[in-house]
């Protein structure tokens, strides 16, 4: 009878404890779970790594490749005008032809003078063929003489051998003469001819051509205009046209003194042009390599292919300079970095503890930015509302997926 007794006993003091047991747990997690919902709430992200560039946004505009005002070199009426605004010319095209009678004038004279000229070479040298043929005659006489006088001394009086040495010595001397001339006549040759050229080459500017393949920009002047001649700077000659390249378009752009050090040619550029719809990838092409001293910025060229005239110079277009890249570069969320009196840093994380980071920055992205040094991957960094959290306070993380933006209120 006694040990019917004991056993149930035994049996219940053991239920009674597994039952303390169960609930001492329950409470236990009850009050972790309660401790945990009284933390404050720290909204989290995660370091990463991902390729990242930092980029400027700058507008830019359409200029021509070249562009200039194309002047007559001589004075005159225009004849003729063949060109009007809008009008695409090749290069070498006659613009307008000029009339200019007293030019043509010149250049007739100048063609006479270079004839005449021609004629007194001509001219001079038959004077010299005549002085030559003249020397030998007189020659082969004195030396007949004064072969005669060496073989039979007194049969040649010496009065007589000296007038014809004299006369041999002067047909030498209009040799001389003669070669003489000639020479002064083909140095004027190449002075008529020089005139020629020039009064020539005037002549050819009356007609006014393209120096380069373009569009017709402006017209200045209509048939019967006068024109002054494009040469002295004291007057104000007026042009005929101006002619711009077109089909090959120069996209400038300001880029700011602080991300000069990161142009280079070749750079990548993304322009998009909000006026015909556009988006397309170009490169640097050129840089002016110095700062306006008056905006502190510099001049980045883009080349832009036009075959189509579809871009006029002139417009505007948004550009997106990639100024560095990196690959596989710790990031942040641009709004988890704080700037403190000290430098940039982050709040961690731990656990549930928040520890401040002082961090090193890199590559600064639209909206990320490189951590250099100071966090791992994968650490948890408080992205918002850093204000309210002091290092060492505990908090409840919560992971945002997506990077929110600082809040202004409380936790």
């Amino acid at each position: 009878m006694l040990r019917a007794y004991v056993f149930p006993s035994v049996r219940f003091v053991l239920a009674i404890a597994l039952l303390s047991c169960v609930y001492g747990c329950h409470r236990a997690a009850s009050i972790q779970a309660a401790d945990d919902e009284n933390l404050p709430r720290a909204t989290v992200v995660s370091v990463k790594r991902e390729n990242l560039a930092s980029t400027l946004k700058v507008a830019g505009q359409f200029e021509p490749y070249q562009e200039v005002d194309l002047h007559a070199k001589v004075s005159g009426y225009i004849r003729r005008i063949n060109v009007d605004i809008g009008d695409r010319v090749r290069a070498g095209q006659v613009i307008a032809t000029l009339e200019v009678p007293e030019l043509n004038a010149q250049v007739s004279g100048a063609q006479a003078e270079v004839r005449h000229s021609q004629s007194e070479i001509a001219r001079a040298q038959s004077e010299v063929s005549r002085a030559e043929s003249n020397h030998v005659a007189i020659h082969s006489a004195y030396q007949r003489l004064a072969q005669a006088a060496e073989q039979r001394p007194g049969l040649i009086a010496q009065q007589e051998l000296d007038d014809a040495r004299a006369k041999d010595q002067e047909a030498e001397a209009e040799i001389n003469v003669a070669k003489s001339a000639l020479g002064a006549a083909q140095q004027q040759l190449g002075v008529s001819r020089a005139d020629n050229q020039r009064v020539q080459v005037l002549s050819d500017y009356s007609v006014v051509t393209a120096p380069f393949a373009g569009v017709i920009a402006k017209r200045y002047a209509d048939t019967g205009s006068l024109i002054q001649a494009g040469t002295a700077s004291n007057t104000q000659a007026m042009p005929v046209v101006r002619l711009v390249e077109s089909d090959l378009l120069r996209l400038r752009m300001p880029v700011p003194e602080a991300d000069v050090p990161y142009i280079q040619v070749g750079g990548e550029v993304q322009v998009v042009v909000q006026a015909t719809h556009e988006a397309f990838a170009g490169k640097i092409v050129r840089f002016s390599r110095a700062l306006d001293s008056a905006t502190r910025t510099m001049v980045v060229e883009v080349d832009v292919p036009n075959p189509s005239l579809k871009l006029s110079p002139g417009m505007y277009a948004q550009t997106e300079i990639t100024l560095q890249q990196k690959e596989g570069a710790l990031t942040l969320p641009s709004q988890a970095v704080v700037q403190g009196e000290g430098g940039s840093y982050v709040l961690i994380v731990d656990g549930k503890k928040v520890e401040k980071r002082l961090v090193q920055l890199g590559i600064q992205g639209p909206d990320r930015v490189q951590i250099t040094s100071g966090v791992a991957e994968n650490d948890a960094v408080i992205v918002s509302a850093q204000a309210n959290y002091q290092p060492g306070e505990l908090v409840h993380p919560q992971l945002s997926l997506v990077a929110a933006p600082p809040a202004e209120g409380g936790r």
